[in-house]
């Protein structure tokens, strides 16, 4: 069974930065995509940013575009979400999730195979 283990979450105010780290097994970076989703409260969830090996990087929301960087350390097996210049709406539990290809919208998180159990991000004064 293929394991994420999503970390880095936490409180920060407006303005703020916070590097969210999703870490997996051995070899998982070869064959798998791994995309970040979040979901606010009483929202649905929904795609932030998707890379893969041979795919690329996709980024889904055009709100983070410009302050959200995703980044892969294969020697580290593990995914980052760099996060900078925060806003109070991009508050929310972060998720990562794997699957064999990256989807083509962020609303299509349901096409995720595996899934961590998410990270916590709140950004308030």
């Amino acid at each position: 069974q293929l394991q994420l283990v999503e970390s880095g979450g936490g409180s920060v105010q407006p303005g703020g930065s916070l590097r969210l780290s999703c870490t997996t097994s051995e070899r998982t970076l070869d064959y798998y995509a791994i995309g970040w989703f979040r979901q606010a409260p009483g929202k649905e969830r929904e795609g932030v940013s998707c890379t893969g090996t041979g795919i690329g990087t996709t980024i889904y929301l055009d709100s983070v575009k410009g302050r959200f960087t995703i980044s892969t350390d294969n020697a580290k097996n593990t995914v980052y979400l760099q996060m900078n210049s925060l806003k109070p709406e991009d508050t929310a539990v972060y998720y990562c999730a794997a699957a064999w290809g990256c989807p083509l919208y962020g609303s299509e998180y349901g096409d995720m195979d595996y899934w961590g159990k998410g990270t916590l991000v709140t950004v308030s004064s």
